[in-house]
C-alpha cells in the first residue's frame, strides 16, 4: 500500500475526526474516544465526565480533543491511504504527557527523567480494522522515530503489554511492533515492558 504518513495539525482535524468516527472502531471494539484521555490529568477526566452520561460523554470528549488539537497538546501522526485516513499514532514529548493521567504509571517507567527534547513516547495506536496487519502501524512508529531523530531527541520510548492472547483494549501496539523498528527491552513491571530506540543507532524499518 502506498501510506502517507502526516503529523497532526489544526489543518488536518478534519481528517483526525474522520477516522475516529468513520473508521476506527466498525468492529465493535469495546474502546470508544479521541485518544484525549492521555493529555488530562486524573482529576481533569473525573471532573468532566462524572458530570455527563450517555451519548454525552462522546460530544464532550469530541470537544476535548478540538482543544486539545488547537492547543497542540494532542500530537501525533494520521495514516493516509488515497486520501482517506486510515490510522493513527498519538507521539510526543515525555513532558507533555501528565504525570497522574490515565497512563502515567506506565510512562513513568520510562528510562529517562522528564526533560523536555530528550525523549519522546508512543502512548496509542488505533488502525481501522481492515488495514490492520498490513504495515501501518510499522510505518506510523518508523515516521515517530524519523522525525524525533531529526527534532533532536535521544530516544522513542513506548510500552506494550506482555500479552498471551487477544486483548481488546490494547492500543499500545504488540512487542513486535517496536521489535521491527529496532526499539529493545528496557524493563518490565507488572506485565508492561519500556521498549526503547536509542536514535543515534538510526534503526529505522526500511519502508
Amino acid at each position: 500500500m502506498n501510506i502517507t504518513i502526516r503529523p497532526l495539525t489544526p489543518e488536518l482535524s478534519g481528517d483526525y475526526f474522520d477516522f475516529f468516527e468513520n473508521r476506527a472502531f466498525t468492529d465493535d471494539s469495546p474502546y470508544r474516544c479521541y485518544c484525549q484521555p492521555y493529555q488530562m490529568t486524573k482529576e481533569q477526566a473525573e471532573t468532566v465526565y462524572d458530570n455527563v452520561d450517555g451519548p454525552d460523554i462522546g460530544r464532550v470528549a469530541r470537544k476535548i480533543a478540538e482543544r486539545q488539537i488547537d492547543s497542540g497538546a494532542l500530537q501525533g501522526y494520521l495514516a493516509f491511504l488515497d486520501g482517506i485516513s486510515i490510522g493513527w499514532c498519538n507521539a510526543n514529548d515525555k513532558v507533555n504527557y501528565p504525570i497522574e493521567s490515565c497512563n502515567g504509571a506506565r510512562f513513568q517507567m520510562s528510562t529517562e527523567k522528564r526533560e523536555k527534547g530528550r525523549v519522546k513516547i508512543v502512548a496509542c495506536f488505533e488502525i481501522a480494522p481492515e488495514y490492520r496487519m498490513k504495515g501501518v502501524a510499522t510505518a506510523l512508529l518508523a515516521r515517530v522515530c524519523e522525525d524525533a531523530k531529526t527534532e533532536g531527541y535521544i530516544a522513542v520510548e513506548g510500552f506494550p503489554f506482555v500479552l498471551t492472547e487477544r486483548y481488546e483494549w490494547d492500543n499500545c501496539g504488540p512487542i513486535r511492533l517496536y521489535q521491527k523498528v529496532g526499539f529493545v527491552k528496557m524493563a518490565e513491571q507488572d506485565n508492561v515492558l519500556v521498549m526503547r530506540n536509542d536514535l543515534q543507532e538510526c534503526k529505522f524499518y526500511d519502508r
